[in-house]
């Protein structure tokens, strides 16, 4: 009984502890929309639209995502749990990434310091350059991308 209620708790947390990479992704994305004390509408379809164009969901499968990516990003105390789930990719998906993240920060037209921040850290903490992620942030703030 006591190996049962373990693997419970255990099988419970595993994913929790290390998210797949487009979990990890969404909630990372989720963050950001809501880092600067709000979260308008222009950056929520952002998100949706980014993970639906990047990852070939639909709109339900968007949605489940989205649901359980911002459960994950209320229970997370750091990114670690998200970054390390992301730093094993090509580069090229890490890059990626990180402009999909300037894409989620210029949806309102509109660029807060904290939001300039979280991009840099997360940029950072996956590897991305930071030559590269300025690139990235130029394209996205002239609509380029």
């Amino acid at each position: 009984m006591f190996e049962a209620i373990s693997r419970l708790f255990r099988d419970k947390d595993a994913p929790a502890t290390n998210p797949e990479p487009r979990l990890a992704v969404a909630a990372l994305l989720i963050h950001l929309s809501a880092v600067d004390g709000s979260t308008s509408e222009a950056e929520r379809e952002a998100v949706r639209h980014t993970l639906m164009d990047y990852y070939a969901l639909n709109e339900s499968e968007v949605e489940l995502l989205v649901e359980e990516a911002t459960r994950r990003d209320s229970e997370a105390v750091d990114f670690y749990r998200f970054t390390s789930a992301i730093t094993q990719l090509p580069e090229e998906e890490r890059i990626e990434i990180i402009r999909m993240m300037w894409q989620v920060v210029f949806a309102d037209d509109k660029n807060h310091e904290l939001e300039d921040n979280m991009v840099w850290r997360i940029a950072e903490l996956i590897g991305v350059s930071a030559r590269q992620r300025t690139l990235l942030r130029s394209q996205m703030s002239r609509g380029l991308a």
